[in-house]
This record gives C-alpha cells, sequence and structure tokens, in this order.
C-alpha cells in the first residue's frame, strides 16, 4: 500500500466532495440541540469548523442561527458555497480562524476534530469563544450492533482506516478540553445498496487504498449476500452521533 502523509489525508476529500455531501449522514437536531444547550449565554453565533460541504452548517442555519463556516479544502467548500450561499465561508483551518477574539457563542465541527492540531485548535477555540460560550464536536459512527455493519466495517476497516472507539474520542478532547462531556444519539438513513458503495468511496482510508476497487466489490457481495440485505432495494443504514460539549469558562 502506498504512504499516505496525514496533510494528503486530511485535504483529499474535495475530490469526491459531491459524493460526500449526498450520501454523509447528516446529525440528528437532537444531537446539534443537547450539544449546544452546554452553552451558559443565548447561542446565537456560531462557527462551523471542519464544515465540509455543510452538513452541519445547514442544520444550524435551519435552527435560526448566525453561521459562519471555516473549512480548508477548497473543493469542500465550492460545495457548501453552492447549496449554503447565505452562509458567511471561510477557507481556513482550525489552527489559524479568521474569527476575531470573543466573538461567538459556540464552535461546532461535526466529522473533522480529528483532523486538528488537538492544543492548536484549543487555543483557537478559547480565543473566539464568548465566556460561557460552548464548543460542540460530533461524529456519526457506524453501529456495528447491526450485523451488516459489523461486516461492513469489517471490510473497510484495514490498517489505515484510523480506528478509534467513543472512549479514545472522549479522551483525546477531554485531554485538551477538562470537563467535556458526552451522549451518543442512535439514528438511521435509508440507503440503496449503490449507495452504500458510494458511501464507502467517501472514507479517505478507502478511497485512497491501492486495492480500492476490491474493497467495493467485497462491500457489493456483503449487501447481496447478507441476510439483513439481500434482495433489498433500500436498506437501513444505522449509525449513534457522538455528541461532545465543552464550555468555556465564564
Amino acid at each position: 500500500m502506498s504512504a499516505v502523509t496525514p496533510e494528503e489525508r486530511r485535504l483529499s476529500f474535495g475530490v469526491a466532495a459531491d459524493t460526500y455531501d449526498a450520501l454523509r449522514p447528516s446529525y440528528p437536531e437532537l444531537a446539534v440541540v443537547w450539544a449546544l444547550a452546554g452553552s451558559t449565554r443565548k447561542v446565537r453565533d456560531v462557527a462551523d469548523v471542519g464544515a465540509g460541504t455543510g452538513a452541519l452548517t445547514a442544520t444550524l442555519t435551519r435552527l435560526g442561527l448566525q453561521v459562519r463556516a471555516a473549512e480548508p479544502d477548497a473543493g469542500m467548500l465550492d460545495v457548501l458555497r453552492s447549496r449554503l450561499p447565505e452562509v458567511e465561508a471561510h477557507e481556513a483551518p482550525a489552527e489559524h480562524l479568521p474569527f476575531a477574539e470573543s466573538s461567538l457563542d459556540a464552535v461546532t465541527a461535526a466529522q473533522s476534530w480529528h483532523w486538528f492540531d488537538a492544543e492548536a485548535s484549543a487555543a483557537e477555540f478559547r480565543r473566539v469563544l464568548r465566556p460561557g460560550g460552548v464548543l460542540a464536536l460530533m461524529w456519526n459512527v457506524r453501529d456495528d450492533r447491526d450485523g451488516w455493519m459489523a461486516g461492513l466495517s469489517d471490510i473497510v476497516n484495514g490498517e489505515d482506516s484510523l480506528r478509534a472507539t467513543r472512549r479514545d474520542a472522549w479522551d483525546a478532547v477531554a485531554a485538551v478540553h477538562p470537563g467535556v462531556e458526552h451522549a451518543d444519539i442512535p439514528h438511521r438513513v435509508v440507503m440503496t445498496p449503490d449507495e452504500v458503495v458510494a458511501l464507502t468511496s467517501t472514507y479517505s482510508y478507502v478511497r485512497l487504498r491501492d486495492d480500492a476497487a476490491d474493497v467495493y466489490a467485497a462491500v457489493r457481495d456483503l449487501l447481496a449476500t447478507h441476510p439483513d440485505t439481500r434482495g433489498r432495494r433500500f436498506v437501513e443504514v444505522p449509525y449513534v452521533t457522538a455528541a461532545y460539549r465543552w464550555t468555556a469558562p465564564i
């Protein structure tokens, strides 16, 4: 397998931005509301960091918040700007945010915090958050308690998959944001088998593998043969949204 640097991986999503936008799951409103409730002040001004194509940005906008987005991958940002032209969007990394000191009630990061430099981004979040504001982090995690989803994870989770448990994530976030809280919110997304195969192509640890075509073929075979998915036009894809919130000191 060819070596891929973390920076190459972090900026590899733009080439698949349209597929990512179409097939990656959004986040349950319950998870978003729970995370923002960690603020001790009224939440109005929010920055979505590592915003990607805007899955969480769109939810924040629907909640009536004043949202700005920061994303370092130009390809992903192009899609976000197209789908959410009303959102102020910046090509910027989490470690160097283009926002003023104490200008935000909340900072969010969905499916992206693991790409940040933890200490540098933590310093930026503390800088831009107002006293009592909240940092809200979340990930959609495949729910392997479903038999066919466990089979999918066995196929895609090779040695290059950057696997981590929710406990690992909590420990890593708590190391730079002591006192972080955590909640798990399950949800399901309905997809066609072809969409599930295409979804796996949005995982950088699959798409950048030399044997990616073999992985896609194995996923197709799983969907065609597993008793929970065999012969079905649509399948339910189970997720758990792992949500974390940290409140800035007053």
